[in-house]
């Protein structure tokens, strides 16, 4: 049964995201909201919280997981960006924007795009997410909270309670965080390639 934890979305109580952050440690995996909707999440080394990840959402090894950071700094230690790449991310991070891009050995290979060695990264422009990530001080693996069959993601706490309370250890919720997924932009090719058109505007890739 996981731990329900109701946030304000301005001054999330610091005792619950610490409770949150110690269940991430402990291998758990969690729901949590962000600026375009709730994800699931685990930390990067928790293989058991990634396979848990893939049976909820019935996902392949062909799946892009995202790995979601708190600030630039971070997301460059995950992926290489040439000049032209850092500025084109720069510019719209904060956001709801996902980037496919060439993986470092920081990352686990078992992340990796397995034909195009690629992740994907995020900077989440949401208080609640990043009192998250700057608690748990690394990047948390993450995958939209979209269930098998259906064309929305999940978007409210309770919702989430009802429907996967026993396979969850955590739901943090901090109310609606919109209905829209995020914007994926694929930069690991010589032209941008828009994957998903989703809550970020993709104008500045096409």
């Amino acid at each position: 049964m996981a731990k329900y934890f109701d946030v304000h979305p301005d001054n999330p109580q610091p005792r619950s995201i610490r409770q949150v952050v110690d269940i991430l440690g402990e291998g758990g995996l969690i729901a949590y909201p962000t600026d375009s909707c709730y994800a699931l999440g685990c930390k990067m080394g928790n293989r058991d919280g990634i396979e848990r990840i893939k049976d909820i959402r019935h996902l392949d090894d062909r799946h892009h997981f995202t790995l979601v950071c708190r600030d630039f700094a971070q997301l460059g230690q995950l992926v290489r960006l040439s000049n032209s790449v850092f500025r084109l991310v720069k510019a719209v991070t904060p956001g709801a924007y996902t980037f496919i891009l060439p993986a470092t050995k920081e990352v686990p290979r078992r992340l990796w795009h397995p034909r195009k060695q690629t992740v994907g990264v995020r900077i989440p422009d949401h208080v609640v997410a990043q009192a998250l990530l700057a608690e748990v001080g690394e990047p948390i693996v993450s995958s939209t909270l979209l269930l098998p069959g259906e064309e929305e993601p999940m978007t409210q706490g309770w919702q989430i309670r009802d429907e996967l309370d026993h396979f969850l250890d955590a739901i943090l919720d901090s109310g609606d965080c919109g209905v829209e997924p995020t914007t994926v932009v694929d930069l690991s090719g010589e032209e941008p390639e828009i994957l998903r058109v989703g809550a970020g505007d993709p104008a500045r890739f096409e």
